[in-house]
């Protein structure tokens, strides 16, 4: 089971990272002949797909390159300078693997995947938008709802400011924040369907995570960086600049599980603001049980909606494979207006995105 973990994870990086292709099918072929790989997995052999344990793998590896550990490894990584020699890249890990077994075990079983991808900012900014507007006109508002933001699943908290990002289109216009130090590059095709030039005003921000990340400290730096792919060097750039952002304007991730942390929020209705649950790639990682108690406690705060205190779901998440790969929708519901939108589609990353709005049932 764990040897087809890695291949899985191998071939969702065949086409857009070499170096973590070449490493999680080597790791594969080394795990099955109770390699080295064997013993730096042990312990995690019956965990389940959604917690991705090659990624978790290949993560744990590059922790220690960021480290400055494995010296020799290094100069395949281009995430510290380096540049990838897939032919004897193998012939370097495996030492490195002997070396830290024990401590990329430890890495291994205590970290979740959490690249907490500054990328997805971009399809939130637009859908955070179109439910403003959107909630607005079928309370008979004039002007779009201020929002007060509530994520679950938040890591680092690095989506919690998409007011404080700049969005650049292809027509030359900047969306959002023009000054910003993070500009992002959406690569739309379409636009969001709304009034791309009201302002988006977030009077709150909140998240939960059950394993926050502080990235005002080197050490949730590094972790959020080792789960980047080492050769993808744009989303590397984005997530400093992001993790940058995130110390200049800090807004607290609470460790808290998100059907509980939820549930005290929606308790406390903001008259006159949109409340907005987001959450991102983050429902694979979520158990069955929780995922049912998250529903619980949203269809709860749904029947109490008014329009003076409208709430909105948000969600970026992976709904089917496409050609091999998943793909990821943006999906909309807003209460007590009943409006269920599929705004678009999109990258696991937010970038690219395509925006096709239909009804979601």
């Amino acid at each position: 089971m764990l040897v087809e973990l890695f291949q899985d994870a191998a071939r969702g990086c065949r086409q857009r990272s070499p170096l973590n292709h070449a490493l999680l099918t080597a790791a594969a072929e080394d795990l099955a002949a109770g390699g080295v790989t064997a013993s730096v997995m042990a312990g995690s052999e019956r965990d389940r797909r959604g917690t991705v344990p090659g990624l978790r793998f290949a993560g744990s590896l590059h922790r220690l390159v960021l480290e400055g550990k494995a010296p020799g490894l290094a100069k395949h990584y281009p995430s510290v300078g380096g540049a990838t020699d897939l032919g004897n890249l193998w012939a370097d890990v495996e030492p490195v693997l002997a070396e830290y077994a024990d401590e990329l075990r430890g890495l291994v079983r205590s970290t979740v995947v959490q690249t907490n991808e500054p990328g997805r900012t971009a399809p939130l900014y637009g859908g955070l938008l179109v439910a403003a507007g959107r909630a607005a006109q079928a309370a008979g508002r004039t002007e779009p709802y201020p929002v007060r933001l509530l994520e679950i699943g938040a890591s680092g908290g690095l989506n919690l400011r998409p007011h404080r990002v700049g969005y650049r289109l292809s027509d030359g216009r900047v969306l959002g924040d023009k000054r910003s130090r993070l500009q992002l590059d959406p690569e739309w095709t379409g636009l969001p369907p709304t009034d791309l030039d009201a302002p988006l005003e977030l009077v709150e921000r909140a998240g939960c995570d059950l394993k926050p990340v502080d990235v005002s400290t080197l050490d949730g730096q590094r972790q959020l960086s080792s789960f980047v792919w080492p050769d993808q060097l744009d989303r590397w750039r984005r997530l400093q600049r992001a993790m940058r952002l995130a110390v200049d304007d800090p807004v607290k991730v609470e460790r808290a599980a998100g059907p509980d942390w939820l549930r005290r929020h929606l308790a406390q209705p903001r008259p006159g603001v949109l409340t907005v649950v987001w959450h991102s790639v983050v429902w694979q990682y979520v158990s069955p049980a929780q995922r049912a108690q998250g529903r619980t406690v949203l269809a709860e705060a749904a029947a109490q909606a008014t329009p003076e205190s409208p709430l909105a779901l948000l969600v970026y998440e992976p709904r089917e494979r496409v050609g091999g790969l998943f793909r990821f929708d943006l999906l909309l519901r807003l209460w007590p207006a009943g409006i269920s939108l599929h705004l678009g589609s999109g990258s696991g990353h937010g970038i690219p995105f395509t925006w096709d709005e239909q009804r979601w049932s």
